[in-house]
């Protein structure tokens, strides 16, 4: 590419050096402005040459060289030495030629300048990319909700740099014919778009190398082979694909898929976007582990309160919320009933077909009733084969309609382990307050246990309430 150099020259016999020197010069492109100041500043703003040539003292004292964004060579006529001197100090011009003239001695000074334009530019260019990398790791790590990092990283990607497409796929462990898209620059609303990888080499690539790939004209890579038809119509020309790695490993097989029109991926570009795959994959790993850490959290915290056979509640739960129950009732002056459900002949299921299979009908019993009880109640395992439901603002004969209404509930049920002769009945207690025995919780659950084993007394398969209905 040639380099354009601006030329701001009255003088006749520079001007026949300098067109006698570029004369045959195929890598620069000269360009003469030959009107006045205002003219040259007007070129400068539209278009900023590599390098500018202008006389001194004269030109110099029309324009402010300190404001110009590329290098300026002064030539400093042989008639103004000492003021052509004193101008370039002045005005802080790092090239200049003192007349006579060389062409030697101008090749140079064009090289420096031109050297220096593209180092500085580069430079500037090194630090925005710096600057966008730490304005990215500063979004990101306030952060720890993994999709907002992960929309944050391709939309600050896609503001740097021109894309048609910047995307976070994820490849799933389990099946890795698909891939989905979990975040996209274009709508940070756009989540778990389903993508089929038979359509996606370069993706399969990466996730087999697990480290980047360029593709830098897809029309012609051999790798894109396979779906040049389909990609050709798109526009496409360059793509990457950057697995997001943190410590040697793939974060949940993410990948920074990016794609464009036009022109391919610049060397600065590609490793633009590995330096921001990598920036976000500190803040992923941290947003993931806390999501992990939460997830565990809640695990943990349901272990504490669900009985690991059946699925339910347990009765260290169950006695957390009677004393929240028992207390608001009391407050309120609302009724508060207890159901306490022993399964009849338990014993001879586990002699008959064995504790393993008597455990399989202990939590398909507990689920079932889980399924028929209302939300607001409290279902749990009291111990062995007998469960407790705490039924809160229910009075008396509500308690009853309940307990009838899961009895029958249970009868029409077969259990898939049991054969269809051996149907499964309970036996039920039940107590309810305000009642002058109850003036604890304990009272309410020792009147229910009581009356349970009435029901059982009794004969079983039964209902037996405290206080008696008269």
């Amino acid at each position: 590419m040639k380099k354009e150099i601006l030329i701001y020259e009255k003088d006749k016999e520079v001007l026949n050096f300098l067109r006698s020197f570029f004369r045959g010069k195929n890598e620069y492109s000269p360009r003469f402005i030959k009107s006045n100041a205002d003219v040259l500043k007007r070129e400068l703003e539209k278009n900023m040459p590599s390098a500018l040539i202008i006389g001194a003292p004269d030109g110099l004292e029309q324009v402010q060289p300190l404001e110009i964004q590329c290098p300026v060579i002064a030539m400093i006529h042989s008639a103004h030495v000492a003021t052509g001197i004193r101008s370039v100090v002045k005005c802080d011009v790092e090239y200049y030629l003192l007349a006579p003239f060389y062409k030697e001695d101008l090749e140079h000074k064009i090289r420096l300048a031109v050297e220096r334009k593209s180092w500085f530019e580069n430079l500037y260019k090194e630090k925005k990319d710096l600057k966008a990398i730490i304005e990215l790791t500063h979004l990101v790590s306030s952060t720890l909700n993994p999709r907002e990092v992960l929309y944050l990283t391709v939309k600050k990607l896609s503001e740097i740099i021109n894309v048609k497409r910047c995307s976070m796929i994820s490849v799933s462990l389990e099946d890795q014919r698909y891939a989905y898209v979990v975040a996209t620059f274009e709508d940070p609303k756009i989540t778990d778009v389903k993508l089929d990888l038979k359509k996606y080499p370069e993706i399969r690539k990466a996730l087999s190398l697990k480290r980047p790939v360029i593709i830098k004209d897809a029309l012609k890579d051999p790798l894109m082979k396979e779906v040049r038809d389909i990609i050709a119509p798109l526009g496409i020309r360059s793509i990457m694909v950057i697995p997001v790695i943190f410590h040697n490993e793939v974060i949940d097989t993410l990948l920074l898929r990016t794609s464009r029109a036009g022109h391919t991926f610049t060397e600065r570009e590609i490793r633009l976007c590995i330096a921001i795959a990598n920036a976000s994959a500190n803040a992923l790993y941290n947003a993931y582990l806390h999501t992990k850490l939460n997830k565990e959290k809640t695990r943990l915290e349901k272990l504490a309160i669900i009985d690991y056979l059946t699925g339910i509640y347990n009765i260290r739960y169950f006695y957390y919320r009677l004393e929240e129950e028992f207390s608001r009732a009391e407050r309120y002056k609302l009724p508060l009933s207890c159901l306490m459900f022993d399964i009849d002949h338990f014993k001879k299921i586990n002699d008959t077909y064995g504790h393993r299979t008597g455990d399989i009908v202990l939590r398909e019993f507990a689920q079932l009733m889980k399924r028929h009880t209302r939300r607001s109640d409290v279902f749990a395992r009291y111990g062995g084969e007998e469960f407790i439901i705490l039924l809160p603002q229910t009075s008396m004969q509500g308690a009853i309609t309940e307990a009838e209404r899961l009895r029958d509930v249970l009868k029409k049920h077969q259990f898939s382990i049991l054969k269809e002769e051996n149907r499964i009945t309970v036996s039920v207690g039940i107590a309810c307050s305000p009642d002058e025995k109850i003036q604890t919780p304990d009272d309410l659950i020792n009147l229910a246990d009581n009356t349970l084993f009435e029901a059982k007394k009794k004969g079983r398969d039964q209902i037996v309430v405290y206080p008696p209905l008269e």
